[in-house]
């Protein structure tokens, strides 16, 4: 899953069977947590210059880190959904690697999003939020493979949600709960809720 989800350099063959996928589940929150690391070492570092630069410098950091990956998904789907065409279109346009007015709109205001709520945290909750946030998303991801339904069979999706074990997502919620009360407390159960609610 690091290498599938991240650009850092794994030097190890492995191959993306459904078995590798399926047991792969139980990391997506672990490699979300590995970025948010990453991200906040970045803007520790920043922070002795400008905690606006920091922030900044952490938003260019997860982008780095996960190669765009996410970013290129969100303008799919802005593209798409906001193309007010027929399911099969949507579709279509999701799949187009070129990027639409809309992709690009998504792109620009979740960059800016994510800015401003990190230089605007306090600092003593700066650690604990880059690494929750980043790893709950990843966990969002695991959720909606494991009991979602893939929009295009033979898609990337669909290899994902078919390989899903719910024994490996439930173990992988164990885990990522267990850490998550241990660095956010009761904030991070609800602002869990809040995410899968959505």
């Amino acid at each position: 899953m690091f290498q599938f989800m991240t650009r850092l350099p794994i030097p190890i063959e492995i191959e993306m069977d459904k078995e590798t996928i399926s047991k792969g589940i139980i990391f997506l929150p672990l490699v979300g947590m590995v970025v948010g690391a990453i991200s906040w070492v970045v803007y520790y570092l920043l922070s002795f210059i400008n905690t606006d630069i920091a922030a900044l410098g952490a938003v260019i950091a997860n982008v780095a880190a996960t190669g765009g990956l996410h970013i290129d998904g969100l303008s799919d789907t802005f593209d798409g959904f906001f193309s007010a065409r027929s399911r099969e279109r949507i579709l279509e346009i999701m799949k187009d690697s070129r990027v639409g007015t809309f992709g690009v709109i998504a792109i620009v205001m979740t960059l800016l999003a994510k800015y401003t709520l990190i230089s605007n945290l306090p600092q003593d909750m700066i650690f604990s939020a880059l690494i929750l946030a980043s790893g709950a998303s990843r966990f969002a991801a695991s959720f909606l493979i494991t009991f979602g339904k893939s929009a295009r069979p033979g898609g990337l999706g669909d290899m994902f949600s078919s390989s899903s074990s719910k024994a490996y997502f439930w173990l992988s919620a164990g885990i990522f709960s267990a850490i998550g009360i241990i660095l956010g407390g009761w904030a991070f159960i609800k602002s869990l809720v809040v995410i899968l609610a959505f």
